[in-house]
């Protein structure tokens, strides 16, 4: 019959690495229950300020937990894991680190927003400005093989550091086993997050979360695939967007100029400040590739949901 695991505080780990003993290891049907901490582990909390940026120790951000051990799981297989139920532990935060994100020379100095995440439903980033909260993990993965150790931030055909905020209650993520027993581990979870996570934190937050796991044998992918449970947005869908577009010969400068626009277009339209437009783009505004096929031109288009504006 399926278990139910609970998942230690620690140990955590904050690299990949396939030679770390699994710290729990289950069979095909079985959860794990987890509670994680937020990506700074600790070091900043509700009651931060800005300084807290300051004296970041670079080697502790992303604690995983993990890792877990998938019985029977080869390379060529795939690990299925199903996102049962996640909700944050009541407060996050978001925060422009100088020297990352989409447009670190537009705003090279750091900025540090907390969030009150109590209601469950949705949080303010100002009075007149709601944010749902649809909690996902930031990081999930299975180890990489080789006898390399990499960092979490980047990701790679093995998952990790995806970003992905559709992988969230009721979606199933599917990662494609890369070392024996799979040895998967997740962690950096986010309260809301637009696609792209422009600005490069969404609302990080410690979560609760329980995961159902399963294995399909002799089946590959080449990277991670997931589905979701049914519509992507449903949240904000009612009110419309308002999108901008950045259009070059390069995608990633289309992405920039696409987001300079949307940051000007909060700002005058909302009264924001500029580095707030900055830190809401990546909470709440979805970065879409809309024509990829007419060269030697490309169109990235920055998608607002009018619905969080009261």
């Amino acid at each position: 019959m399926a278990k139910t695991h609970y998942f230690p505080e620690d140990p955590i780990h904050y690299v990949w690495d396939n030679e770390q003993e699994p710290v729990l290891t289950v069979e095909p049907g079985d959860t794990v229950v987890y509670r994680t901490r937020e990506v700074s582990d600790g070091q900043i909390g509700p009651d931060s300020d800005v300084g807290a940026l300051d004296g970041l120790d670079w080697d502790r951000l992303y604690p995983l937990a993990g890792p877990v051990a998938m019985m029977g799981a080869e390379p060529g297989d795939v690990l299925t894991v199903e996102v049962l139920d996640i909700h944050t532990e009541g407060w996050g935060w978001s925060a422009v680190i100088p020297g990352f994100g989409l447009l670190p020379e537009d705003f090279p100095e750091a900025y540090l927003k907390i969030f009150d995440l109590t209601n469950g439903d949705y949080t303010l980033f100002k009075d007149d400005i709601v944010i749902p909260i649809e909690p996902f993990f930031g990081t999930m993965g299975v180890s990489p093989s080789g006898p390399e150790k990499p960092v979490i931030m980047p990701p790679g055909p093995f998952g990790g550091n995806m970003d992905t905020r559709h992988i969230t209650k009721g979606s199933v993520l599917y990662l494609p086993v890369q070392h024996a027993g799979a040895l998967f581990s997740c962690g950096d979870a986010h309260a809301a997050q637009g696609d792209g996570e422009v600005c490069v934190t969404g609302i990080e937050s410690p979560v609760y979360a329980t995961l159902r796991f399963d294995l399909i044998k002799g089946r590959s992918i080449p990277a991670p695939q997931f589905q979701t449970p049914g519509p992507l947005t449903p949240l904000v869908e009612a009110a419309g967007w308002y999108a901008t577009m950045g259009v070059n010969g390069d995608l990633m400068q289309a992405a920039k100029d696409s987001l300079r626009a949307m940051v000007e277009h909060i700002s005058t339209t909302y009264g924001l400040e500029p580095v707030e437009a900055y830190v809401l783009a990546s909470l709440v505004v979805d970065l879409k590739i809309s024509e990829i096929v007419d060269q030697p031109n490309w169109i990235v288009s920055s998608y607002l949901p009018l619905a969080i504006f009261g």
